[in-house]
């Protein structure tokens, strides 16, 4: 799987790619300089730097996303899971869930979520 690690603002900026496809590039502009406080340039320099990583592509004006939000998300869990915890799954969830509470449902749908995973 490529690198699909994004900085805080890139991430900000594909929300608004995915969330607002098909986009034209001065669709974006408008979008980035409204919720971020970007200038044109500011825009087009991330656009150029996630096109050269494969998150994007510019199509002729057209925005297109290469990877859902879901591949970026699961991409950064496991990084975090492997980096910070050795991998273990368990160790994660022990760590994220320190002094923590689950409601009743919570606790319901981790269970059913596991169930489905379980060989």
């Amino acid at each position: 799987m490529k690198d699909l690690k994004l900085a805080e603002s890139e991430y900000r900026f594909m929300k608004i790619v995915w969330e607002n496809q098909p986009l034209a590039s001065a669709g974006l502009v408008k979008l980035c300089a409204e919720k971020m406080g970007w200038k044109k340039s500011t825009t087009y320099t991330v656009l150029k730097r996630l096109g050269e990583k494969g998150i994007v592509k510019n199509d002729n004006s057209k925005i297109i996303p290469l990877v859902t939000e879901k591949d970026v998300q699961l991409f950064e869990s496991n990084s975090v899971v492997d980096r910070s915890f050795g991998g273990s799954l368990p160790g994660f969830i022990a760590a994220f869930m320190d002094g923590k509470k689950l409601s009743k449902e919570d606790a319901d749908r981790i269970r059913k979520m596991i169930e489905d995973f379980e060989e």
